[in-house]
Parts: C-alpha cells; structure tokens; sequence
C-alpha cells in the first residue's frame, strides 16, 4: 500500500483537486484506492458522494481504534474502487499547531489499523491518499508522519516559489523528527493556462528552483475539472477534449507516484 499526503500551504491551488485526479486514474487502472479527507471544508469527500457513516476522521483522530476507523469508512459515489475516509468540519477544532508527538502518530495508527483489518480478510488498498489542509497544524503534519511520500501542489503564480519552499521544509521537518520513510514525490504544477507568458514565466522560476522535482506534464486550467466536481463524477468519465487532456496527465501523474512509493 502506497500512502500519499497531497499538501500545499496556500490555499486555492487546486490541491484537492490533483487528489480526486489522482484517485480517478487509480479507479481506471483497478488500483483500489482510500481518500482521507483531512480538510476541514470536506471538499473532497462532497466530490466523492459517499454512503452515510457512523464516524468521521475526527473521530478517528479522538479515537483510532479498528472499530473506529471501519466505521468512519465507506464506498465513494464513483464506485467499488474509491474509499473514503469521510471528513467533517469538527476537525479543525483538532488542528493544534503544536499538537505533541503521541497526537501526531495517531492517524498513522488508524491506518495500522486498516493493515491489521486486512489480516482478517478485508480487501486491501493499493493507494491512500491524504487529503491536507492548506496550512501547517496538526492534520497536515499527522498525514507527514503516516505517509510514504508528499505530493506538493502549487499553481503558476507570484508568490508560489515561497509556498512551495514552506511545504517542502515542513516534509523535511516531519522526515527528520518523526517519519524517516517519508520522502518527497515532486511538485505538481496546478491551472496553468496556455499561451500564457506570465504562467510560463512561473513555470520556468519553479523549474529552476526545484529541477527534476517538478513534475511532467502541468496541468491545464480546464472548466472540466469543476464540471466532473459538480457532476461527483470522476475525470476519466468525462468526454470532453479538456477532460481528455487532464485525464491523460494524471495517469501520468500517478504512474510517476506509483513508481515513487512502491
């Protein structure tokens, strides 16, 4: 199992986005995949449409126990392949900006725990995907320390060098202090407009920054992605040249964060 934290430090990047990307290549290729949704405004879990459940993250984070976590657990809208572990706005009362190392590891126990289910005979995820926050408290830095690797999500725009620098050092932090697996997949470059020479220009500062971390190919601003978001469908079920056009650059995307975190 691949386990996978999607962050950005600014908000508006399209973070949650590159997630339900990612989890629509997932579904397509049959790689059976569990979103945590561990933004407070639950974006990605009203994308998914799951079926009702019994707990939440939040109580997964008070509590991560096996029954817990099952409870909290349920098929998305999009089908058998994509899970999700449902957010809720009462996370953000948990998001403490120094919450102590017990309270940080207990989102990689909860997904122990999972392992554990699958012992006794639950099917078992190829691929996690943890949602973040866009900011730095207890809920992205909980989904640092039970990943496998970090997914940086920015967009062409002025101060995205800095935002992308934060992220990466607060990767470097949790790997240093509480997660020696956790290593850094790339940067996804999020709504680049063609023809643009001010998103080309950012592009280019992003590459000369970050060199082979910034991932091939961007990804282009298209009304198809608020289309599939508003339909809670995924991507690759779209028929639109646009919807095409992403969908081709995030089996890409998840190819490359396959081979990242074997």
């Amino acid at each position: 199992m691949s386990t996978v934290a999607v962050l950005s430090l600014k908000g508006g990047v399209g973070k949650t986005s590159v997630v339900l990307g990612l989890a629509s290549a997932a579904a397509r290729t049959g790689v059976r995949t569990l979103v945590v949704d561990l933004d407070p405004q639950c974006n990605a879990t009203a994308a998914l449409d799951p079926g009702p459940t019994t707990a939440t993250l939040a109580d997964v984070l008070a509590t991560p126990r096996r029954s817990v976590l099952a409870a909290a657990i349920t098929v998305s809208g999009w089908g058998d392949g994509v899970d999700v572990l449902v957010g809720a706005e009462e996370t953000e009362s948990l998001n403490d900006p120094d919450p102590g190392t017990r309270r940080l590891g207990r989102l990689a126990g909860a997904l122990g725990e999972r392992h554990r289910l699958v012992d006794h005979g639950d099917e078992p995820y190829g691929l996690v995907l943890l949602d973040c926050p866009p900011s730095l408290g207890r809920l992205t830095r909980s989904a640092l320390v039970a990943a496998d690797g970090a997914l940086m999500v920015t967009e062409p725009a002025l101060f995205a060098v800095s935002g992308v620098q934060r992220a990466a050092e607060a990767v470097a932090a949790e790997r240093a202090g509480h997660n020696d697996r956790l290593h850094t997949i790339g940067v996804v470059v999020n709504r680049v407009k063609p023809r643009s020479k001010e998103h080309d220009f950012r592009v280019g500062e992003l590459r000369s920054e970050f060199g082979d971390l910034l991932l091939d190919p961007v990804l282009p601003d298209r009304v198809a992605v608020q289309q599939a978001q508003g339909a809670c469908a995924p991507i690759h079920r779209l028929r639109s040249a646009g919807a095409r056009e992403l969908a081709a650059a995030f089996d890409t995307l998840l190819g490359h964060t396959m081979k990242s975190c074997p």
